[in-house]
């Protein structure tokens, strides 16, 4: 009797997938389960395709596939309809791919089964609920396996896994290592367990190595079947109890990284629904452990770049304390182009840098760390703060001219460098295009010191960089920042420096070190993270930080009552006038009569412009608060080069100017004009205890 009648006695037919031509050859028995005549036919492809119900044609495709790219046998359950769409009967496909090349043909059979019963419906490819449970454990496997940040929350995103109808017991990811095989990790085996399979060449009889050495996945569902393919290694799995194992290549670009185990401690017939299953989630394994790689060896190279560049303080400084931070944005690498530096100069003097190149990028920290260099060779050379920016500016130039950043435009960079001598306390300050430095006084005042700047370094060649010089008394404190802890949140420079100057206000300069206000100052602007420099915090930053302080040890001059000010008005830059105006206010932020601030103010302004308008050269503006709160005096000073005195005027109604000595005579409680060598001062006091009344 021949083969084809004994199969068609059993019903169960014959039948040939070409799919190089699309020709689907069909025994009479075969024929006949599709609801065609009894006879021997070939058909295309979209023939047979017609027969099938489209939901279960969809399904057979991925099992031919996963069958093909293993080397197994695709099994399925498929539903016949006939040509008014009403299904007739369900078959049963079982085929094997032999493949030619990129072409395949699938040779099997068809047989026809029952209908199946409620209690195996979810374990069948045919019905809606295997698959809808199938691919929403996908969807949620696929979000939490893309989230995975590092090499162990994949690993425990994995263990968590619970698959639809069958999870395993105990998993398993090997790496590999050179001609070794390496364990990644494991779950559901006690410590200690991994250890024959930590170092285990590839060429050894044992799945795992196989599917590295092959790239095809291993299914064992008994264990006779794994003694029996793997007699040397068997005992390795013996003990652990598993009846069914199933080993799938990690790939990744079409290069097996590893292997994945699945063992389960009931049997597992791995049915094509369940192959496909495993093999989906090892494929979302391997890319979520190939991202948490690159993520992994990103942030040891940022963590290593940064303790590269990132310079720690020098020795300590006599007179003076020094703290700084450093904080990189959580976007992409942990570096960017915010830098501090503190750099010993001939004479005992003491060179303090703070900048910020454009970008958060690798470019951006290898741009800051060529300035860094740059900046320290020019200082070192013993040249002051304006040729040091100047020098510096020119380099900048030099090496980013016609390259490209960010918005096709050459890099440049803010920042502020100052020369400190520990003996005086004297600060001589140049700044190209970064915020202005704040001074907390020994009484808890906090104010912006304005400064002369230039543009920023790299924009053009040649720059002048004016300097401006302070003095740091004894008790007072200076800092500096990058743009990052000041607009970090929603702010704006305005709105993040009223933020900052409250910490500072709060400042116990008795009780608490330099140290604990550079973290209070980080922590307030990003919430709790590590106070190291080169530490990042947990949460994402908008902006890289750099914060530097520095604060002169010693009694103070004068009392805490005392606070005293300075500042310089070129005649190239008066809208500096609404700067001094502000200054007088913070100096000024606690008096006790608010239409008296006003009035300081007013006459402030009043003078300063008559400078600039009837003089060549430049203003200083000195003020000082003595006394106790509510009986304070308040004397400023407003000083120019030009002998020429003050005389009053009587403007007339629509006059611009000529009112200065007059708003003094009507506002003041005494003023005055003092000749001196060269130039004159003009002064007014008010005294706090008086009301604003002359």
């Amino acid at each position: 009797m021949r083969t084809e009648d004994v199969l068609a006695a059993i019903a169960t037919g014959l039948w040939r997938w070409d799919n190089a031509s699309g020709i689907v050859t069909l025994d009479a028995e075969a024929a006949r389960l599709l609801g065609l005549p009894a006879e021997p036919v070939e058909l295309s492809e979209a023939a047979v395709r017609s027969r099938f119900h489209p939901v279960d044609w969809n399904e057979i495709d991925g099992i031919v596939n996963l069958a093909v790219l293993e080397g197994t046998l695709a099994e399925a359950r498929l539903r016949i309809m006939d040509e008014s769409g009403r299904v007739i009967r369900t078959v049963r496909s079982r085929s094997k791919p032999f493949v030619e090349g990129t072409d395949y043909q699938l040779v099997g059979t068809l047989q026809e089964v029952a209908e199946p019963q409620p209690g195996t419906a979810a374990r069948t490819p045919v019905t809606g609920d295997w698959r809808r449970s199938r691919e929403a454990f996908l969807l949620d496997a696929g979000r939490a396996l893309a989230e995975a940040r590092s090499t162990a929350e994949v690993l425990r995103v994995a263990a968590s896994l619970s698959m639809p109808g069958f999870s395993p017991d105990g998993l398993a990811v090997f790496g590999v290592s050179g001609d070794r095989l390496t364990i990644i990790g494991h779950h559901g085996h006690n410590a200690g367990d991994d250890g024959p399979f930590t170092d285990m060449p590839l060429d050894t009889d044992y799945p795992a190595a196989e599917v590295v050495r092959t790239g095809r996945a291993i299914y064992l569902p008994t264990p006779e079947e794994y003694r029996a393919r793997f007699p040397a290694t068997w005992p390795l799995a013996q003990r652990f109890g598993r009846e069914s194992w199933a080993f799938l290549p990690l790939i990744v670009a079409g290069r097996t990284m590893g292997a994945w185990m699945a063992a389960f401690t009931y049997p597992v017939s791995f049915t094509p629904d369940e192959r496909s299953v495993l093999t989906t989630v090892a494929r979302m394994l391997a890319q979520a452990l190939a991202r948490a790689g690159v993520a992994e060896s990103e942030r040891e190279l940022s963590l290593g770049l940064q303790r590269t560049m990132m310079p720690v303080l020098g020795p300590a400084i006599p007179g003076m304390e020094v703290a700084a931070r450093y904080v990189p944005t959580g976007g992409g690498l942990q570096v960017g182009g915010d830098w501090y530096d503190m750099i010993q100069l001939p004479g005992g003097r003491i060179a303090l840098v703070i900048g910020d190149v454009q970008g958060h990028d690798v470019r951006a920290a290898g741009l800051m760390g060529q300035l860094r260099i740059a900046l320290r060779a020019y200082a070192s050379e013993g040249h002051r703060p304006d040729a040091v920016l100047s020098r510096a500016s020119r380099f900048l130039y030099g090496i980013t001219d016609g390259a490209e950043g960010d918005h096709g435009a050459a890099r440049f960079a803010t920042c502020l460098y100052l020369e400190v001598d520990p003996a005086t306390g004297t600060l001589d300050i140049a700044r190209a295009g970064h915020p202005d430095p704040a001074i907390r006084m020994a009484d808890g005042t906090v104010m912006l010191r304005p400064t002369a700047g230039g543009l920023p370094l790299g924009i053009v060649p040649d720059t002048d960089y004016p300097t401006t010089r302070l003095t740091l008394e004894p008790g007072e404190t200076l800092m500096i920042c990058t743009d990052g802890l000041l607009e970090t949140g929603g702010h704006d420079l305005e709105t993040g420096w009223d933020r900052i100057r409250t910490l500072l206000e709060r400042h116990d300069t008795e009780g608490e070190s330099l140290e604990v206000l550079a973290d209070n100052l980080v922590q307030a602007v990003h919430g709790p993270g590590s106070h190291h420099t080169t530490g990042p915090l947990a949460d994402r930053r908008e902006d890289d930080i750099a914060v530097l302080l520095l604060s002169r040890t010693g009694a103070p001059l004068r009392t805490a009552a005392a606070r005293r000010t300075a500042m310089t008005i070129a005649q190239a830059e008066p809208e500096r006038i609404a700067a001094a105006r502000q200054h007088l206010r913070e100096l000024l932020h606690d008096w006790a009569d608010p239409e008296q601030v006003d009035s300081a103010v007013l006459m402030v302004s009043e003078m300063v412009t008559n400078v600039l308008v009837h003089t060549d050269g430049d203003a200083l503006l000195v003020a000082e608060a003595t006394g106790d709160h509510g009986k304070r005096r308040l004397r400023v000073e407003v000083a120019d080069a030009s002998d020429e005195l003050p005389h009053r005027r009587r403007p007339g109604e629509m006059a611009s100017s000529g009112r200065g000595l007059i708003l003094m005579e009507m506002l003041a409680h005494e003023w005055g004009v003092d000749p001196r060598g060269e130039g004159k001062s003009i002064w007014f006091e008010l005294l706090e205890d008086r009301d604003g009344e002359p």
